[in-house]
């Protein structure tokens, strides 16, 4: 009976050894960026404001809902040159996430949809190594007056870009995961 008794035990320690083994190679994760600041600057092409839309949420994951602001007032039937940037402002100083997302194109696209009676609309200006369009510089046309629209910007990571309207700016079938959304409301004069 010691026999089988001894017997378990070497067999139970030798299992532990080689699962314990050092040949484990070990899993290199990309960890997911934390994004608490969306902002997008709206320049006019020829006259008027410079138009700055801003979310800012501090907490990140917390309860407390993001601070959205808007700077500017928007022109109809007017085209404006725009780009949009990522921040960790909880990083001090603040960490452009920017950067990360242009580095990593082929990986990134920002999508821009709307709401409302404005017709705004955006066009992308700026791709990746394989033509493919990212979103962090963009043809904005701003559409008739009308109050009361939305802008939702999504920042989506590993989108299937040749997927069907992706490269126009659909989200539909983009999948991928989204790193960060934020929503603005604006009013056309």
């Amino acid at each position: 009976m010691k026999t089988i008794k001894y017997l378990f035990i070497a067999i139970l320690s030798s299992t532990f050894f080689m699962a314990c083994s050092d040949d484990d190679t070990p899993v290199l994760v990309n960890e997911e960026e934390v994004i608490t600041t969306v902002q997008l600057t709206l320049i006019p092409v020829g006259s008027g404001d410079t138009v700055i839309f801003e979310s800012k949420d501090l907490d990140a994951d917390g309860p407390n809902a993001p601070v959205i602001t808007t700077m500017g007032s928007i022109n109809a039937s007017s085209d404006y040159i725009g780009t949009v940037k990522f921040l960790n402002e909880l990083e001090d100083p603040a960490e452009d996430i920017t950067e990360e997302v242009a580095d990593e194109a082929d990986e990134h696209q920002v999508f821009y949809s709307f709401s409302g009676n404005s017709n705004s609309s955006v066009g992308y200006s700026d791709a990746d190594e394989d033509g493919n369009p990212i979103g962090l510089s963009i043809n904005f046309n701003s559409g008739t007056a009308a109050t009361g629209n939305t802008v939702t910007i999504t920042l989506r990571h590993e989108p299937t870009k040749d997927a069907s309207g992706v490269s126009d700016g659909d989200i539909t079938n983009a999948g991928g995961e989204t790193d960060v959304e934020a929503t603005f409301t604006y009013d056309v004069n």
